[in-house]
């Protein structure tokens, strides 16, 4: 399922803050984007916030998945990208190629994915091990009441019914977070099936978007599959504690995202690709991403540039403040100073 901001909606006037003396960047200039379905709440509502204040530039983004907006940027059909799993280096090879310059991976946020789940019956949060979760996706475990996921959660009358699994159709950045951290705890699932926006499945139904994967659950009994947290809350759907690194299950909340970024905020890379899955700490949440924005440091027309320029670092300041109230984290400070000065970049 698709997604886009309409333009009718979005007259969007871009000023470099600290600058109301500057002269507004030309009327009809417009920016294009597409991508992220794990991020689009938050872009949508970057757009409407931002087009409160500044009226004169319509910005159009469309929420068809991570792999589809960094195949639409590299083709040069959109001015701006957004994926929640970084380029590979074949990808940024072929951006290279094909658009003469770079790509800059521009961190705007911190999300969650969750193990979401519809079982009558069952109202409580569930508690998954790594051991349960790479299981029941590799088709291994079938059934609800499986040892392993009944040792978890013993106060629970788990049913002897089929595990019934939905995962995403298209190419997702919400899916290279899911196996990216299963690769990180089950070599089993690391050998067979691996990480990518698009994997093989071993068993499942498939379903496009976010949004799409939450419907499918939601009208599926006996159904478990993974959706970004706001898509998850905002349907009402059951979702689980995750066991992380230390041990102890923890739910998908701001605190828990935040905490999974602690440590690599300290030493994050130059080119902002970094994954934060499976991370150390007692109270890091184990599933959760940086969500990037990918922007050529090249843009020949100068009214583009400074329309997105601007874009950009509203969204790295005043931007941020949005993203509590959509179940998304904030950057962390030091990762806003390193991504302010990336913005520099763009010629």
């Amino acid at each position: 399922m698709n997604y886009r901001i309409s333009s009718s909606l979005l007259a969007i006037a871009i000023v470099l803050p600290g600058c109301a003396s500057r002269p507004p960047v030309n009327r009809e200039t417009r920016l294009n984007g597409a991508g992220s379905t794990f991020a689009y709440p938050l872009y949508l509502k970057w757009a409407n916030e931002f087009g409160k204040v500044h009226p004169d530039v319509t910005i159009d983004y469309e929420s068809i998945g991570s792999g589809g907006g960094i195949g639409l940027v590299t083709d040069g059909r959109v001015d701006f990208g957004a994926t929640d799993g970084p380029m590979t280096e074949e990808q940024i090879k072929t951006f290279l190629q094909q658009r003469g310059c770079d790509a800059l991976h521009l961190p705007t946020a911190l999300g969650a994915v969750v193990p979401s789940y519809n079982v009558p019956g069952i109202t409580a949060e569930l508690k998954f091990t790594p051991r349960a979760l790479a299981g029941v996706f590799l088709g291994k475990i079938k059934k609800w009441n499986d040892p392993e996921l009944t040792a978890a959660n013993p106060e629970e009358a788990l049913p002897d019914a089929d595990i019934q699994v939905i995962h995403r159709a298209d190419g997702s950045g919400t899916t290279y977070v899911w196996a990216d951290y299963l690769s990180k705890v089950s070599e089993d699932w690391r050998t067979k099936v691996g990480r990518g926006n698009s994997v093989n499945w071993p068993v499942g139904s498939g379903a496009s978007g976010n949004q799409g994967v939450a419907d499918l659950i939601a009208s599926t009994p006996d159904s478990i599959g993974y959706v970004e947290l706001t898509y998850a809350i905002r349907g009402k759907l059951q979702y689980g504690r995750v066991q992380n690194a230390a041990g102890r299950f923890i739910k998908a909340e701001l605190w828990s995202v935040t905490a999974a970024a602690a440590e690599f905020a300290k030493a994050m890379p130059d080119d902002f690709r970094v994954s934060i899955t499976n991370a150390p700490g007692e109270d890091a949440y184990p599933i959760a991403s940086f969500t990037w924005l990918l922007v050529p440091v090249r843009i020949a027309d100068a009214a583009k540039k400074q329309a997105l320029v601007a874009f950009l670092n509203w969204g790295l300041t005043d931007g941020q403040s949005f993203a509590d109230s959509l179940n998304y984290s904030r950057l962390p400070d030091a990762v806003t100073k390193k991504a302010q000065a990336a913005i520099t970049r763009i010629q």
